[in-house]
């Protein structure tokens, strides 16, 4: 007798509901669909949200990455240090200015940038320290404001994947002269595509308006642009959609923070794995992806490979940045120069996840994983199946 194969899982979803698809669809029929009043709500609950002053809402994250590094006074040679364990565009927005990242290694135990090392990266060419929040594990803010006082540069958060963290019970984005938040489909809420550029300082956000909408002057003329810009608008559909899922936030990051705590309580059965935990300092993990580590020996290409097969998808969360291809032939980086955060990615494994995962779906991951490593890894057996 054959059996049917379940339906493949979905890596991750946005949770979408009727309120949603019905403000969106509002949007749509009143015909205006850029610079808006939706624009303007969704800045400003984002800002209340988080505890910020000003909020300025733009295409994506990197587009907010990109603002707050010209703003930062980053230019030719500029050096910018953050972490080589991040999506690429946490670097890349540094390159889009002609500035230098400069690299530090990680903490093995929060994976977010060694604050021990970043003092000595920092050169008469620093511009800024850009820490990211990685996975929604808030850095250590306090010990990198201290560096960055000391040595007065300019802190920009990467929140990208951090919305709803907090740091010593302080929300993240209000530790750095500004900080950036993305919505893409499989972060804690979603836009479509957006992000949110938020900061205390008048003078930033005046100027990431103007930046943001191709260079337009506040006052002027639609036509009169008194400096470079972008169109790094935010659309109208996108800016409601953001209205409707911020005003049950709570409500999302508090599914996801479920799921995540179910997949800990099921994983404790399997060997040889342990999920990231929230450590020191983090009072509230924002969960963006669930990722565990292996441990060393145990092959993470085979184990996702059988996983594929039974329909079961699974990630590399994160490739070191700057072993990407164009990192490597463009800049000259090599294999060893960031040790942990090299042999952190080559033991991580993302597992599928959203707020609406439920008991038999994880279940159905947790048995996936612990037949893939018996398979791959028969010293392993004994995990649970």
């Amino acid at each position: 007798m054959n059996r049917t194969q379940p339906a493949a899982l979905q890596m991750s979803s946005p949770d979408i509901n009727e309120d949603d698809i019905a403000l969106v669809t509002e949007i749509l029929r009143s015909g205006q669909l850029s610079i808006g009043p939706y624009l303007e709500k969704f800045e400003a609950l984002i800002a209340d949200y988080v505890g910020a002053r000003h909020a300025v809402a733009v295409a994506n994250g990197t587009a907010g990455l990109h603002l707050c590094m010209r703003l930062a006074g980053v230019d030719d040679g500029g050096e910018v240090i953050t972490s080589p364990f991040s999506f690429v565009a946490s670097a890349n927005c540094i390159l889009y200015e002609r500035g230098k990242p400069v690299f530090v290694d990680i903490d093995e135990e929060s994976l977010n940038i060694d604050t021990r090392l970043v003092e000595a990266a920092i050169t008469a060419r620093t511009r800024a320290i850009l820490p990211i929040h990685v996975f929604g594990q808030p850095a250590d803010m306090d010990r990198l404001n201290a560096i960055a006082t000391r040595h007065s540069v300019t802190v920009v958060e990467d929140a990208c994947e951090a919305l709803g963290s907090e740091y010593k019970g302080r929300k993240v984005g209000t530790f750095g002269q500004a900080a950036v938040f993305a919505f893409y489909p499989n972060k804690q809420m979603t836009t479509g595509e957006g992000g949110v550029v938020v900061t205390d300082d008048p003078e930033w956000a005046k100027a990431l308006r103007s930046l943001r909408n191709q260079g337009r002057a506040e006052m002027g003329g639609w036509l009169t642009h008194d400096r470079l810009g972008f169109n790094y608008r935010l659309d109208e559909m996108s800016a409601g959609l953001g209205v409707s899922q911020l005003s049950r936030v709570e409500s999302l990051l508090g599914q996801r923070s479920a799921v995540a705590a179910r997949y800990h309580e099921a994983l404790k059965r399997i060997p040889g794995v342990r999920p990231i935990m929230p450590c020191g300092g983090t009072t509230r993990m924002s969960w963006f992806v669930y990722v565990v580590r292996l441990d060393d020996g145990l092959p993470r290409e085979d184990i996702a490979q059988h996983m594929a097969a039974q329909g079961i998808p699974t990630r590399n969360y994160f490739p070191p940045i700057h072993l990407q291809p164009f990192y490597r032939r463009d800049y000259g980086y090599r294999p060893g120069q960031f040790p942990i955060a090299e042999r952190v990615s080559a033991t991580t494994l993302a597992l599928p996840f959203h707020g609406r995962l439920n008991d038999q779906d994880i279940e159905r991951v947790c048995d996936g994983l612990a037949r893939a490593i018996n398979a791959v890894a028969p010293a392993c057996a004994g995990a649970a199946v």
